[in-house]
């Protein structure tokens, strides 16, 4: 077992990689009551299309990583969730664009509650019948999300920004797409994309690192797995420009929900690059369109917006784009007025005063994070499938110039490059 000491921020951090490639991290706590550990695979709704190594090249339905999900909590003895339970611990997961991440936290039983996220994340348990039923529930939530006016317009978004990569398609897939999945297909997307080397354990709270470390040697070394090659994602060409400029569907709304945002042309980046850049653009957007800026600000007192507008950043090495918007009366005036107020602002760049106390915030911010293990799991891991270092963020904010914010600005908002999606009335 390895430490790195991060002085800066009085932290230690503890890590191995087990023989069959499992990369195990330990952040210990001392004072914290909840520990809260994530066993997480690089493993997302876009991999849907990928070779391994030495095997054929293969294409898979579209939601089958958030249907792996569902399944993984189904064992021969019954629900995982009733064994966390026991042991006073709350478990979850979820399925993004790039990874799948089950989770519990719990003050008690820790090590039991490892020992049984491990297990059951390494022991899959499908068959004919319990992936027939999960098609009908995963179907309901489907239809369930359709007729949500939030994620319609946040979906529409990506759907008219991207044209070939599978960002655009719903993480869980269609109904459809569903009910071509069976048992033979999950069991080679677990063994493809669930191999301990694919994988990545992280556990924070008031634990004793030598004594976990040791938990999870002895557990992987009572299991086997044949070694496996590299996995290749494949994607087609991504277009650089958006698909559609505009998408519209229509719900039952008390106001229209607009979201508008920019599909950004130079993807590739990773690892520290990736992260500098995620970060240069947050701070740019938040000196835009933050509460606190006189932009909100103008558009509130007209009565354009309301608490409800927000903005995003999303990228990993094949994509990044933005999302900005909420409810409004009026979507094509919000969007003018947003172009011209934001063209004012391009053409000058941010003041220096403000962008100190913009990045000043965001420092704020990622130092309170660090007391949330929730918000230290899944960042942590987050930034370690795009290679970068969740413990660099700090440095990185103390060394972001006003020069290469102001240039943030310029290279993201690009009008030809915008897209908007809109969710009103019949």
């Amino acid at each position: 077992m390895e430490s790195i000491k991060y002085e800066h921020l009085q932290e230690t951090l503890y890590y191995e990689v087990m023989e069959n490639g499992l990369h195990v991290y330990l952040l210990p706590k001392p004072g914290f009551q909840k520990t809260y550990a994530t066993f997480a695979t690089k493993y997302g709704s876009v991999d849907n299309h990928f070779r391994v190594e030495g095997q054929e090249e293969v294409k898979v339905p579209d939601g089958i990583a958030h249907f792996l999900e569902h399944k993984m909590f189904e064992e021969p003895t019954g629900d995982i969730f009733a064994t966390f339970a026991s042991n006073g611990a709350s478990a979850n997961a979820f399925t993004s664009f790039d990874q799948t991440v089950y989770l519990f936290s719990a003050t008690e039983h820790i090590n039991e509650n490892i020992q049984t996220l491990i297990n059951f994340v390494q022991n899959p348990y499908f068959t004919d019948q319990n992936v027939d039923k999960e098609k009908g529930i995963i179907g309901q939530e489907i239809n369930m999300y359709s007729d949500n006016p939030d994620w319609r317009v946040y979906f529409g978004l990506i759907e008219a920004m991207y044209q070939k990569h599978p960002v655009h398609i719903d993480i869980a897939g269609t109904v459809e797409s569903i009910s071509g999945i069976t048992k033979e297909t999950l069991y080679n997307c677990y063994h493809s994309f669930y191999h301990p080397s694919n994988m990545l354990l992280f556990v924070v709270g008031g634990v004793d690192p030598e004594e976990v470390m040791e938990l999870v040697r002895r557990n992987q070394a009572e299991k086997s797995f044949e070694s496996q090659g590299q996995i290749e994602r494949l994607f087609e060409d991504e277009p650089e420009q958006v698909g559609e400029a505009r998408r519209e569907a229509k719900l039952a709304v008390s106001l229209p929900k607009c979201l508008f945002g920019f599909k950004e042309t130079e993807v590739g980046f990773t690892g520290e690059e990736l992260l500098r850049r995620d970060m240069a653009t947050q701070l740019m957007m938040d000196l835009l369109f933050g509460s606190s800026t006189p932009l909100f600000q103008k558009l509130y007192d007209e009565d354009l917006i309301s608490d409800s507008f927000g903005f995003e950043y999303n990228s990993s090495p094949q994509y990044a784009f933005s999302a900005i918007g909420g409810d409004t009366k009026d979507p094509d005036l919000l969007l003018a007025r947003i172009r011209e107020e934001v063209d004012a602002i391009v053409a000058k760049g941010f003041e220096a005063s403000d962008f100190e106390r913009a990045r000043k915030k965001k420092i704020g911010g990622y130092l309170r994070m660090l007391n949330s293990p929730e918000n230290i799991a899944h960042e942590f891991t987050r930034q370690q499938f795009r290679g970068g270092d969740f413990f660099n963020m700090l440095p990185v904010y103390e060394s972001l110039t006003l020069e290469e914010v102001n240039d943030r600005l310029k290279k993201h908002i690009r009008w030809d490059q915008l897209a908007v999606s809109l969710v009103v009335s019949p």
